[in-house]
């Protein structure tokens, strides 16, 4: 198989009301150990112009996943809309051993129906194997693996190809996709006279892009709740720093953190009743944990050193953060019942920002070794380390609710960019502003 390494842009043209893209994805690097997968286009049966190309959807998200590389398909001869049309032998020569194919049709002004197939060419081909050779084969169709028609609006063209890379991955790895999720990051924009910093949300591959705040003074650390409804952040509006709650579909938004000094960092338990944040109210910045319904705050650590980047463990029974007890930061957990604090991290000059796969099996992190900021996983069990990226100044790691990639802030061309790399390291891209700086990324729940 020919080597992935690519250089492909892909613009994203997104809905703001603007005709300029605010993240383009740009692939940097894959590897030869990714699954080959055909993505055929799916055939336009009406008149006029073909609508979006719902199998260019598919075939993005299934190969940001690291787990699939879906072949070229203006190199193949084989074109076929549905499993009937399917010639195995000549996809499993080419290396496939799984296809979606697919069909569009019109349904009313403004609708149509897509319909797709995905098929195991693998299962095929035995079986159209065993029967040249005149064995008995029970007639089914147990080699298409899933198959779906949907009635869609045009609007909905996106998202559907999202739900059915969902399907795909679901069916191939057993693991829920992740291709319908969100994420939030602030964009600055020096160049702007008034309203420097935005907060936004955009599907996790940039497009459908909504504003939900602007502000002339800084704002930090998003953080979505569990239910995908609402957003904690840090904004400098009041010219101090100081938390705040938005809901991002009623605009309505609540302040939850004004003490007196820091107040920063804030990240929602995984049962959404709670919020972990960082104040310095009482002397040093430590940790402390937020009763959202009755506001009483309970004071998690006590230590001269700074303790900040607070996550929480999968399971809502202990805390991940940084501290500088042990001199240079490390990452530590503290059990939230017994408050007894243990360190995790040991490599590297220093570790930063660590949180935890959905999994409970990794600890995701930004790892400094000679004076380069990298992320990188440490294995729970074992303690073993691998570095994931080698772009520089590595930030902000946010995790995908399926633990399969990872998005991150880094710098290119002296311009802050977000990042991503899947969680074993196979996939990596980037993705830059057209204008302005784009930081402080975190991936949505899953919404859906």
């Amino acid at each position: 198989m020919k080597s992935m390494l690519k250089k492909i842009i892909l613009t994203a043209s997104l809905a703001t009301g603007s005709a300029h893209a605010a993240l383009d994805i740009v692939i940097t690097e894959g590897i030869d150990s990714a699954r080959p997968i055909g993505v055929v286009p799916f055939k336009w049966l009406g008149q006029g112009i073909k609508p979006e190309k719902v199998a260019n959807v598919i075939a993005g998200d299934l190969s940001r996943s690291g787990r699939f590389s879906p072949l070229d398909m203006l190199t193949l001869e084989q074109q076929p809309s549905t499993s009937s049309e399917v010639d195995y032998q000549y996809w499993a020569d080419n290396g496939v051993d799984a296809l979606v194919v697919g069909t569009i049709k019109p349904h009313s002004t403004n609708g149509y129906v897509v319909g797709f197939e995905l098929i195991d060419v693998v299962r095929a081909q035995m079986k159209e194997t065993l029967a040249s050779q005149g064995t008995p084969i029970e007639p089914n169709n147990d080699h298409i693996l899933d198959s779906r028609e949907t009635v869609i609006d045009v609007a909905a063209f996106r998202q559907y190809g999202h739900r059915i890379s969902d399907i795909v991955y679901e069916q191939l790895t057993g693991e829920r996709g992740a291709f319908r999720t969100k994420i939030a990051y602030v964009l600055v924009d020096r160049e702007s006279e008034n309203f420097k910093y935005r907060l936004m949300i955009a599907d996790y591959d940039g497009f459908n892009e909504i504003e939900i705040l602007r502000s002339r003074e800084p704002l930090m650390s998003p953080s979505w709740s569990p239910d995908g409804t609402k957003l904690a952040y840090v904004s400098f509006e009041n010219k101090r720093q100081e938390i705040f709650i938005q809901d991002i579909y009623t605009q309505e938004r609540k302040r939850v953190s004004n003490f007196s000094g820091m107040n920063s960092a804030p990240q929602w338990s995984p049962d959404g009743t709670k919020l972990a944040l960082v104040l310095s109210k009482d002397g040093n910045p430590d940790l402390y944990v937020m009763d959202l319904a009755s506001d009483k705050l309970s004071r998690i650590t006590d230590n001269r050193a700074i303790d900040t980047e607070p996550s929480w463990a999968p399971d809502g029974h202990s805390l991940i953060f940084t501290s500088e007890r042990g001199g240079k930061p490390q990452i530590y957990r503290v059990n939230l019942h017994s408050r007894r604090i243990s360190r995790l991290t040991y490599d590297g000059d220093m570790n930063l920002g660590g949180t935890i796969t959905p999994k409970n099996d990794q600890l995701v992190m930004v790892n400094r070794t000679r004076g380069k900021y990298h992320i990188a996983k440490q294995d729970i069990l074992s303690g073993n380390l691998q570095v994931l990226t080698t772009t520089r100044l590595d930030e902000s790691p946010s995790i995908a609710p399926n633990g399969s990639m990872i998005i991150y802030g880094t710098m290119h061309r002296g311009q802050q960019v977000l990042g991503l790399v899947s969680i074993d390291g196979r996939f990596k891209a980037r993705l830059p502003v057209g204008q302005g700086e784009v930081k402080a990324p975190a991936w949505s729940p899953f919404i859906y």
